[in-house]
């Protein structure tokens, strides 16, 4: 599915807050994506509403997929007698607006090694549209599925079979998903922030090469296409960066005495 445009988020967001204010109810986007969620909070920025203040058109609201740090998330809003943890805790009892689904095969000892590709490609081939469902985790012998409460059912009869192996669903509470997205954390010293002095330290590429890899426009922050090296990462952003992998930029830590900068990143492994 194509990214929802930035004037029909504004548009789709505002009327989700406003039902959730006036009609006392939780009320919530589909998944969205990285940059879909980057542009949320530009749609705040760009009404003078900080990112540091949970509240929109009168709604509080929160960023949920499922489980911490989820890349694919919705964006859910509160009515006033709801608050964050509020909403939490009633979802591990009894989801409201998600379910997690756990995938096996049938018979572990005939099962293809399956990858997130693999089971991807077979939610896809039910016809199931990108923002119905959330992360995948894949581990040995099983994922976890984390989809809209309107497509989880439909998924559990559905989805029979991925590559040549025979599968099956589940609904489970999300707190059964002990599986979590692996980082190589590395540290060292760059020149600055800048994109490219990142990319270089991260994957070992001189600079001229990470800027090679900008201008073929193979680099996204935070879901947007990079097209200059000079800019500065910020604490938190995902860089993906086609054909080497993806990681997150987790900031500063100090600095050397000949003034570069200690940085860490969380390299995808």
């Amino acid at each position: 599915m194509e990214e929802k445009s930035r004037d029909f988020l504004a548009g789709r967001v505002r009327d989700l807050a406003t039902r959730a204010y006036n009609n006392s109810f939780v009320t919530h986007t589909d998944f969205l994506s990285v940059s879909e969620l980057n542009t949320f909070f530009q749609i705040l920025a760009s009404e003078g509403i900080s990112a540091n203040v949970h509240e929109y058109c009168g709604a509080r609201f929160l960023i949920y997929g499922g489980f911490e740090d989820a890349e694919r998330a919705m964006v859910v809003f509160l009515p006033d007698y709801l608050d964050e943890e509020g909403f939490l805790l009633a979802e591990k009892t009894e989801p409201s607006v998600l379910e997690c689904i756990r995938i096996t095969p049938v018979n572990n000892k005939f099962a293809d090694e399956l990858n997130h590709r693999d089971y991807l490609g077979s939610l896809m081939n039910l016809g199931i549209e990108r923002d119905q469902i959330g992360d995948i985790l894949s581990g040995t012998n099983e994922a976890y599925v984390f989809a809209t409460k309107e497509m989880s059912q439909m998924i559990c009869k559905e989805l029979i079979r991925i590559r040549h192996t025979s599968v099956k669903c589940q609904v489970v509470n999300p707190s059964e998903c002990d599986i979590r997205p692996e980082f190589e954390e590395i540290s060292g010293s760059v020149a600055s922030e800048r994109t490219d002095a990142i990319l270089a330290f991260v994957y070992h590429l001189s600079r001229s090469e990470a800027q090679k890899l900008i201008e073929s426009e193979s680099v996204f922050i935070d879901g947007r296409t990079a097209y200059s090296g000079g800019y500065d990462l910020k604490v938190g952003a995902r860089v993906s960066v086609r054909g080497h992998g993806k990681f997150i930029y987790d900031g500063p830590s100090g600095t050397t005495r000949k003034g570069r900068l200690f940085v860490k990143v969380r390299k995808f492994v």
